[in-house]
């Protein structure tokens, strides 16, 4: 089971709140409730248009990278200008869900060896490669 999201945690995050909150605006949300943000336009401060603009990401609830889909990834890392459309061709009935990294949760993968189980011996139509001297 994953650990609560704690208050110190969450206090923690405070800069980031309040950066948001004056200078971020709200270019869209995900199916997990994150919220993408973009810096606000600077009136006159900022005309070098060599200067990216600054892009985050509010999770909700506990911060964890995997929750990010692969369209705002995208975004995020500045390879899309704009976050897809949901009627881009990357938005297809055949185009799997993106699921959140497993790892350390307890939906995890763990052989059957972890557990106590045998592992299965090598059979007849194994043969081990052995070098040829010339």
């Amino acid at each position: 089971m994953q650990e609560p999201y704690s208050w110190i945690a969450r206090f923690s995050h405070l800069g980031t709140q309040l950066f948001t909150m004056f200078s971020g605006e709200l270019v869209g949300k995900d199916s997990h409730g994150n919220r993408y943000f973009r810096q606000k336009k600077q009136k006159g401060a900022r005309n070098n248009t060599h200067v990216r603009e600054k892009r985050w990401v509010m999770y909700n609830g506990r911060p964890e990278a995997s929750l990010v889909p692969p369209e705002w990834h995208g975004w995020l890392h500045y390879t899309l200008d704009e976050p897809l459309p949901e009627e881009s061709d990357f938005h297809q009935a055949w185009v799997k869900q993106h699921h959140a990294n497993l790892t350390f949760s307890d939906k995890a993968y763990r052989p059957p060896v972890f557990d106590g189980g045998k592992r299965d011996k090598a059979t007849g139509d194994y043969q081990a490669w052995q070098p040829q001297n010339k």
